[in-house]
């Protein structure tokens, strides 16, 4: 038997080859500008980072250092305005409180200021 081509017309496809090497050299040119960019990148880092946690208590020493009169025993109460904080005692305060309301419900079960 002779050999024969049973693949039908190899030069509609002649594009293929080509295409495909350029997309792969366009692809690795992109790999090794990207390592490059990496490697920079990495070069600039410091060799260590400082630790949270030990920045955290240096402040705290600091600020504890600086106003002498408070203690470490914990978190100081804020000023608190006593007008502003006192209970007004008022309808809407006692139904979110859910203390029950002096006026009878309606039939309903709405009061009466509603429709």
């Amino acid at each position: 038997m002779v050999a024969v081509n049973n693949f039908g017309d190899t030069r509609s496809g002649g594009l293929a080859g080509p295409m495909g090497l350029f997309i792969i050299v366009l692809m690795a040119i992109a790999v090794v500008l990207l390592i490059r960019n990496m490697n920079k990148r990495v070069r600039r880092l410091p060799d260590s980072f400082p630790d949270p946690e030990a920045e955290r208590r240096q402040a705290d020493v600091a600020r504890l250092d600086a106003d002498p009169g408070t203690s470490g025993a914990g978190p100081q109460r804020p000023h608190v305005d006593d007008s502003r904080s006192r209970s007004t005692g008022g309808r809407a305060e006692s139904e979110v409180n859910g203390v029950a309301s002096a006026d009878p419900p309606t039939e309903r079960g709405i009061g009466q200021d509603r429709p």
